[in-house]
């Protein structure tokens, strides 16, 4: 009987920074069960070490990509592995590097599985070039996808018979609300939470204009962003603040992480993500939203509908609607009693599909398979 364990190399984002990409990276680095699964090793693909870093051409990243390149060909070089897991950049200038890394690999000739954490392809530019090196890319190897409703974005090029879906899931990172929390009559005013990097795609200036919007009709709440800085600068904010009177409404609190993050989300009513981030994906604050039994406004980008169920554990508004999205929070003011349950149904749905055990059940139920499948 052979007892071996399938060799796999995996070369994928950790942290630092901290994005959506690199917190599902470490939680596949740090997963006991996959190391129990297959003979792991990693590499870290990142070269940006601050969210500020990503998209800017910089030696000091040229530098470590080169690094990254030659220890993936000493790697591959040295040991037999049986598979080569990558979490490749679906476009822009993220692609081009990866296909470097891509180009090693399949001289080697190994299988390869990308895990895509990010969408764009069918944004990219529909050069020869594009074509040609999306074709090279696709060709003989299979993607993870974390929701079938991203594979409209990939399916020029990727055949439906070479995916796989396996939904995010995160560990727990809190304790359980208590049931009585949200109706609670002196828990009031309600508090709306965005937590994710302030970056204007991700809804930032339309929050505080939805914001706006409520204060001018006197309603009473408050509303806290958390997040580290990036295309939207601290001055920035703040005068955005200033200028729509929102002093005694709105707070910031930067980057939070660990316990302070966890006070973030209990201390919170209804979560709230208006984006339209270009790349996104599944956003894993979403599922850790839902974890603390909030329920969810977001929109229809990427993969969030298959997490938040309108009308059911949140709603989904319009892109860049700020009256839409207004009129939802107002929603949750006027009926509280919405978010208890709401905020019940959606935890219930976290449990069911988004935790850390599904996920990682999934994945490895999708190595053991690639490895086992016709080159």
């Amino acid at each position: 009987m052979n007892n071996i364990k399938p060799r796999i190399l995996f070369i994928l984002h950790l942290p630092p920074p901290t994005h959506g990409a690199s917190m599902i990276g470490s939680y596949i680095k740090q997963s006991s069960n996959i190391k129990e699964e297959f003979d792991a090793e990693f590499i870290n693909l990142s070269t940006s070490t601050s969210l500020i870093q990503i998209g800017k051409a910089e030696i000091k990243k040229g530098v470590q990509f080169l690094r990254i390149l030659l220890t993936v060909f000493k790697e591959l070089l040295s040991k037999k592995y049986d598979l080569v897991y990558v979490t490749l950049t679906a476009s822009g200038p993220g692609f081009y590097k990866d296909v470097l890394v891509v180009c090693i690999i399949k001289l080697f000739r190994k299988k390869i599985v990308y895990h895509f954490h990010n969408k764009g392809v069918s944004n990219a530019k529909e050069s020869y070039l594009n074509k040609t090196l999306y074709r090279f890319v696709f060709s003989n190897t299979k993607s993870i996808l974390s929701s079938e409703s991203l594979y409209k974005d990939f399916k020029k090029y990727l055949d439906i018979q070479n995916v796989y879906h396996c939904p995010y899931g995160i560990p727990s990172i809190g304790e359980v609300i208590s049931e009585d929390k949200k109706l609670k009559p002196g828990h009031w005013p309600l508090s709306f939470l965005f937590l994710s990097n302030m970056m204007r795609e991700k809804g930032v200036f339309d929050l505080l204009d939805a914001c706006e919007n409520l204060n001018n009709k006197g309603l009473k709440f408050s509303c806290n962003f958390a997040g580290s800085w990036s295309d939207v600068s601290e001055m920035d904010f703040f005068e955005a603040v200033k200028k729509r009177k929102l002093e005694n409404v709105v707070s910031v609190h930067g980057g939070k992480y660990g316990k302070e993050k966890s006070a973030l989300f209990e201390n919170a009513d209804v979560f709230v993500f208006p984006t339209y981030y270009h790349y996104e994906s599944f956003p894993v604050v979403i599922l850790e939203a839902m974890q603390f039994g909030l329920p969810v406004i977001s929109t229809l980008e990427g993969g969030i509908p298959d997490a938040v169920l309108n009308g059911q554990t949140g709603f989904l508004v319009v892109q860049r609607d700020v009256k839409d999205l207004a009129t939802k929070m107002e929603l949750f003011i006027r009926e509280p009693l919405l978010i208890k349950k709401m905020g019940d149904a959606g935890r219930k749905r976290f449990n069911n599909y988004f935790t850390i055990q599904h996920f990682q059940d999934n994945l490895i139920k999708i190595l053991k398979t690639t490895v086992q499948s016709t080159p």
